[in-house]
């Protein structure tokens, strides 16, 4: 799948988090996919239809780019390419949260990438969040994930110590990551970029492509972590690992 994502190079297009924007541009490169970053209400229609995917972050949210990801989301459903939506810190304003929801409910999304917080206020059950962090709950995340994709009827994936990717009924877990992800900003916002890309390369298999990706990307993490010292370093580090090839046997 890897090999195939960057002989075809699918274009992302990203509505995405100003905070992160060059980071998740970056990766992208990195992984061999073709970024197109534009939220411009009057240019996110064409966009999306050149887009072979579209990854929408709400990290810095406002009522145009709410307009733009609508109009681009449509865009995207009527061409039929994959939509990936990450809820940044869903539960820390009532805009965030009404903003979600309306995106899920007026755009058919592939993936729903979030943390755990983020799915516990979009389900509306008590959590502990910290800002847009992942804070933390006494709540079965895989219970959870499961209701919440045969709900919307589309592919979950909680990202955290242990990742969670679920289609409503099949579950997968994937274990592998490191710590120091937690503490570079933007690592869930460029996963949920990588998550397109693969998306855009496995027409028919959203729940495939998405276990692909977030393995894909945990394995990167987990690889560099010993030749960093501190988040910045890792940082670097990271972008360097999503351009190499992966190495070993993370299935056993």
């Amino acid at each position: 799948m890897l090999a195939s994502l960057r002989t075809k190079r699918p274009i992302v297009h990203c509505i995405t988090n100003h905070v992160v924007s060059n980071f998740q541009a970056n990766g992208l490169l990195a992984l061999g996919a073709s970024p197109v970053m534009g939220e411009a209400y009057e240019e996110v229609e064409e966009l999306a239809m050149l887009a072979d995917a579209l990854s929408l972050n709400i990290g810095t949210l406002n009522k145009l780019t709410l307009s733009s990801m609508l109009l681009a989301g449509k865009t995207a459903n009527s061409k039929g390419i994959p939509i990936v939506l990450d809820p940044v810190g869903a539960g820390a304003t009532a805009f965030r949260l009404s903003a979600i929801r309306q995106l899920i409910e007026d755009v058919n999304i592939t993936v729903l990438r979030c943390n755990a917080g983020e799915l516990a206020a979009l389900a509306g059950v008590e959590w502990q969040a910290k800002g847009v962090d992942a804070g933390e709950g006494n709540v079965d995340v895989v219970e959870l994930a499961k209701q919440m994709a045969r709900k919307y009827k589309l592919i979950v994936a909680v990202t955290g110590e242990i990742d969670v990717v679920t289609d409503g009924e099949d579950v997968e877990e994937i274990p592998y990551g490191t710590p120091l992800m937690s503490f570079v900003t933007g690592m869930g916002c460029l996963l949920s970029g990588v998550v397109a890309a693969f998306l855009a390369i496995s027409p028919g298999q959203p729940m495939v492509a998405t276990v692909e990706a977030l393995r894909f990307y945990a394995m990167c993490g987990e690889k560099v972590a010993p030749h960093s010292q501190a988040p910045g370093s890792f940082q670097i580090a990271f972008l360097d690992g999503l351009a190499s090839k992966p190495q070993g046997n993370y299935d056993n």
